[in-house]
């Protein structure tokens, strides 16, 4: 009799057993499914976010209003374009090392007295110098540069304060400092500094002759200087200076 009892005790024993074993399993299974869930879907919120981040970059990258393609066809030299409202100023901008060629030559290699507008042959064809200067003939007919003079008018200068250059990868939008006529000192040229304060120094040197001059308040990251021939005395030179500014 006692061994029956042990039996069925022992049987009663081995099925409570089981069934808590079979609760805690189910309730692991259970676990790891609402984590696997749970991972899925913070993947899956991670992916469309993603998307939409990649999404937004595409839709920000920048399109050139130039077609550069088409004029790289016609000449290599050509590394941007320059557009100064209210001016005829509206050209492509040329660079092959060299100070002379494009002061006789067009796009088309062409020899013309008008000769092209062009960077300083010590500059850096992607505008990484810290000075980057830019030539152009101030013709009769009021084509190349000749509007540069318009600056040297108070009025006009801050009326007209924007100059935009196009690349083939970016835009930039600058901002007129100063107009004046001066000489064609060597000085004029240089495109790189030592220090941020000799570049500092630099720019308020060049440009303290100039009455209305606008420095910003803010430290200039690069001097841009648009150069033509004036005639207030021999050799003379009229320089626009201006500064790169971020749009919003």
């Amino acid at each position: 009799m006692k061994n029956k009892l042990y039996l069925l005790l022992s049987i009663i024993i081995l099925i409570i057993l089981t069934i808590i074993s079979i609760i805690i399993v189910n309730k692991s299974i259970k676990s790891k499914i609402k984590t696997i869930d749970t991972e899925s879907i913070i993947e899956s919120s991670t992916e469309k976010e993603s998307t939409i981040e990649e999404t937004k970059e595409i839709e920000k990258k920048y399109v050139s209003p130039i077609d550069f393609e088409t004029l790289w066809k016609k000449n290599k030299d050509i590394i941007a374009w320059i557009k100064i409202p209210n001016t005829n100023i509206d050209y492509p901008i040329l660079w092959n090392g060299d100070n002379e060629y494009y002061l006789h030559h067009d796009i088309d290699g062409n020899n013309t007295v008008a000769g092209s507008i062009f960077l300083d042959m010590d500059d850096k064809p992607d505008f990484s110098s810290k000075h980057n200067i830019f030539y152009g003939h101030n013709m009769k007919n009021k084509s190349m540069f000749q509007n540069i003079i318009k600056f040297k008018n108070k009025d006009f200068f801050e009326q007209n304060r924007d100059i935009y250059i196009y690349t083939q990868d970016k835009e930039y939008h600058l901002k007129t400092i100063a107009a004046l006529y001066t000489d064609a000192s060597v000085d004029k040229r240089q495109v790189e500094f030592e220090t941020d304060e000799e570049f500092k120094a630099y720019i308020d040197r060049m440009t303290e002759k100039n009455s209305y001059r606008q420095i910003p308040n803010d430290n200039i990251d690069k001097l841009w200087s648009f150069i033509t021939c004036s005639y207030e005395f021999n050799d003379a030179r009229t320089i626009l200076y201006a500064y790169e500014v971020e749009d919003e």
